[in-house]
């Protein structure tokens, strides 16, 4: 079985065109943009880039409490690579040559890649990832055309009348 491409958001199909000229999903669920706190266990560094970006997703429209996890997991990412860039620098800086930062001796004389790298690289793939899911990057936005939420409100009413809004609380 193949994964295949993810299916694009019916709000987004309307903006950028429907190429494919596939069956829009009338039932979609309409959530309402949010800005939301981040978690507590937000490393410094990930609450730093949660205040840099959430109010710049929401503004593009494409910020809802729903997304706070998926964000979260964005900002940790991004935070736990500035730490295993920092912690690699610190040791750099420590060394009379910097390039043995990037590796290690163990205890039977063996060389090895520093694991800091390992983390930085990990960190850095995992935050990428979900960047592209919030259109972060240049690729990510070229195949997007974000608008400010009413837009997106005018055209789904236009498309499929009054939008519903789900309600995940139950209030």
């Amino acid at each position: 079985m193949t994964a295949g491409r993810k299916p694009k958001p019916t709000a987004l199909r309307l903006l950028t065109g429907n190429l494919g000229g596939r069956k829009l999903n009338a039932n979609e669920a309409k959530l309402d943009l949010a800005q939301p706190t981040p978690p507590d266990f937000l490393n410094d560094h990930a609450k730093v880039e949660w205040g840099r970006i959430v109010g710049t997703l929401f503004r593009a429209g494409l910020m809802t409490e729903l997304d706070r996890s998926v964000l979260a997991a964005y900002c940790q990412s991004y935070g736990r690579w500035v730490q295993a860039e920092r912690a690699l620098a610190r040791t750099a800086d420590a060394q009379a040559d910097a390039d043995q930062a990037l590796t290690i001796v163990t205890h039977n004389g063996t060389a090895m890649q520093n694991p800091l790298i390992g983390i930085a690289n990990k960190a850095k793939a995992d935050m990428v990832r979900f960047a592209l899911e919030f259109g972060m990057t240049p690729s990510a936005r070229s195949r997007v055309s974000a608008s400010p939420h009413e837009m997106v409100d005018d055209l789904t009413r236009e498309f499929f009348g009054k939008p519903q809004v789900l309600n995940l609380y139950g209030e």
